[in-house]
């Protein structure tokens, strides 16, 4: 009876954890136009946390707060050129998914290019290499020799 006693009241313990655990739901703007508009902006940026998901995809916490501001700047009527601004000027080209494509972010752009062509340089040269250092050379008398060996005695099996 006491070991049902301690099961039960651990039972109620978890239960009352999990309950504190629990987060309430955040209410959804009532403002369908800015709802809109922070899911085509959500669409439009980058998980500064996960840095492959747009902040539409990602559950990270920053993710939320970053759509909670943008909720916020959306609601109080700025563009979506002016959101995108903001938050370039805050965090830098990096938080666009698709940065542009100028100076500073290059290397972003032709990089991986880059890197595929000075790939392709390093397997044409290897291989190069490989076919000049494979010689025909002519077999010694003793290769000679193991060499019929083989043979005779792969006649006689």
């Amino acid at each position: 009876m006491q070991n049902f006693c301690l099961r039960l009241m651990l039972v109620f313990c978890m239960l009352q954890i999990s309950s504190t655990w629990a987060q309430e739901a955040r209410p959804m703007q009532n403002d369908a136009v800015a709802e809109a508009q922070v899911q085509r902006l959500s669409e439009q940026l980058r998980c500064l946390v996960c840095q492959n998901q747009t902040l539409a995809d990602s559950h990270a916490d920053l993710a939320q707060d970053l759509k909670q501001e943008i909720r916020e700047m959306a609601a109080k009527g700025m563009s979506d050129k002016a959101i995108i601004d903001y938050l370039v000027a805050r965090y830098g080209d990096f938080v666009r998914y698709r940065p542009p494509l100028k100076s500073t972010t290059l290397l972003l752009w032709l990089g991986p290019f880059a890197l595929l062509f000075a790939g392709g340089i390093g397997l044409f040269v290897t291989l190069r290499r490989r076919e000049k250092s494979i010689v025909d050379a002519p077999l010694n008398a003793d290769e000679v020799r193991k060499v019929r060996e083989l043979l005779a005695m792969n006649k006689e099996s």
